[in-house]
């Protein structure tokens, strides 16, 4: 015989389960939606980093042909697109801003051609111990010397015990990452602050392409002003004058060099056909405004003016592209 409490009962077990299942299904949406909602934004994040990559692929372009154009000028005799010499470059776009940065070879010195005091110095003004900057001089000297067969050289012994072995070059270097395979290099000399270094790294200072007479007076680094014998006092000067306003003029350029004496002859303003161009491109918000995204693009570039001395037709030609 039933009772009349089991009809109750059954259906109390069918709400319960009724709201067990809809709790259930509520969690899945919910979850559900968080992922929607997760994979909208990582998808918009992608496609703001792909838009801002073109454009700052286009600046870096956009910058190269405003150098090529240099000599046009208004009818006061003022530079339309760049002036010789000029640091940066800012670009509009419809939907985004991009700054360009201007950096000549000239801002370094020369791997193959640096001599070797002003090597050291580089190195102690990069804050190398002494000890590790002497040695580091001599393998870079070893490196981009013809070998001797009456006197083999002192570190062909440590190149032939690394895995994989090799010989060094004994020549000039080709590439500037050569610098990282050079007996008592490290990551942190080479790249400097990219790695958490409160100053620069020998890439900043050194390269293949680098300058062996005249640095540039607005791009160079501090250790780079330091190395070709200007003095601290000397060199805060021209960094904070640079910082406030950047050397344009050369009559500017030429009584700072007259002040140095013998080390401001080795300053120069602006570059000669080696460029570095780092763009960074941020996309413009629906208001206007400026995204807090940032995308770095940048391109070794060697600017062709017209009646340049290799003869060819103006343009530029990008060597390399750096990505990030």
């Amino acid at each position: 015989m039933r009772t009349s409490s089991e009809p109750s009962s059954k259906r109390g077990s069918a709400l319960l389960t009724v709201l067990w299942l809809t709790a259930a299904l509520s969690a899945i949406g919910i979850a559900v939606a968080s992922n929607v909602r997760g994979e909208t934004e990582r998808t918009s994040t992608a496609v703001d980093d792909t838009k801002s990559s073109f454009i700052a692929r286009g600046a870096i372009e956009r910058a190269a042909l405003h150098m090529v154009w240099q000599h046009y000028t208004d009818d006061a005799g003022h530079p339309i697109y760049f002036q010789h010499g000029q640091p940066r470059i800012d670009l509009d776009f419809p939907e985004a801003q991009a700054t360009v940065e201007v950096v000549p070879a000239t801002s370094k010195l020369n791997v193959n051609g640096i001599q070797p005091e002003d090597l050291l110095r580089l190195l102690t003004a990069l804050q190398v111990p002494i000890g590790d900057a002497t040695e580091i001089t001599s393998a870079i000297l070893d490196w981009r010397t013809a070998p001797d067969p009456l006197h083999p050289s002192p570190f062909d012994a440590f190149y032939l015990g690394q895995t994989p072995s090799f010989l060094p070059r004994h020549a000039s270097y080709q590439e500037d990452d050569e610098l990282l395979l050079t007996k008592g290099m490290t990551p942190e000399i080479y790249y400097g602050d990219s790695l958490g270094k409160p100053h620069s790294g020998l890439r900043d200072c050194l390269s293949v392409y680098g300058s062996n007479s005249g640095v540039d007076i607005n791009t160079a680094q501090p250790a780079t002003l330091l190395a070709i014998g200007i003095s601290p006092d000397d060199v805060k000067a021209i960094v904070d004058r640079r910082t406030a306003e950047p050397y344009l003029d050369y009559r500017d350029v030429s009584q700072v060099i007259q002040a140095l004496g013998t080390p401001g002859q080795r300053l120069m303003l602006g570059g000669r056909s080696i460029y570095t161009l780092r763009a960074t491109a941020r996309l413009k918000r629906p208001d206007g405004t400026l995204s807090d995204m940032r995308r770095t693009l940048a391109a070794l570039v060697q600017i062709n003016l017209p009646g340049n001395s290799r003869k060819v037709s103006p343009g530029f030609q990008v060597l390399r592209w750096f990505d990030r």
